[in-house]
């Protein structure tokens, strides 16, 4: 009897154990047609995923030897990216998921003074690419991005917001 129940408990917890593998895929990324633009065309969640919503981050300083609180203290938009995203990897990190439990995120792109008074997207994406879309980290978020008049602090080019899941395997 003792092995019969030994058996089953083993048996369970296998099934457990692929049951919570299987949920953590639930996550269905739809890529975009014939594209290899590093964003999802719809991303599906799985019912009873927790959504956390992760407030925009801006770029921290890079530059300590500029004047505080300057455009060049905090650098282009490529640097900006790269900082932001780096604080959210930091701030998902701390809830323990990661970048690649990311679903959904909007980029808000203020005119860069130096390129006319245009978003530099282009910029954006050199520092995107390194976080998303790779080897190490394949699952793309649906994303949009947009340029606005104005960030609240004079210096930022950007602001990224992102909502992530966290799944029942997670």
């Amino acid at each position: 009897m003792h092995r019969l129940f030994k058996s089953i408990l083993c048996t369970s917890s296998l099934c457990l154990l692929a049951l919570n593998a299987a949920r953590a895929a639930d996550v269905v990324r739809t890529p975009l047609l014939g594209s290899d633009f590093p964003i999802a065309a719809a991303v599906t969640v799985p019912p009873g995923s927790d959504t956390i919503y992760v407030s925009g981050a801006l770029g921290s300083v890079v530059d300590k030897s500029a004047p505080k609180d300057s455009r060049a203290a905090y650098g282009d938009t490529e640097a900006q990216t790269l900082s932001a995203l780096t604080n959210i990897k930091a701030t998902l990190a701390r809830l323990g998921l990661g970048l690649g439990d990311v679903v959904k995120m909007t980029v808000y792109l203020a005119g860069d003074p130096e390129k006319g008074g245009k978003m530099d997207f282009v910029g954006m994406m050199k520092s995107y690419r390194k976080f998303f879309g790779t080897p190490e980290q394949p699952n793309l978020p649906t994303r949009s991005a947009v340029q606005v008049a104005a960030l609240a602090a004079p210096w930022a080019l950007i602001e990224i917001e992102v909502t992530a899941v966290r799944t029942h395997g997670n």
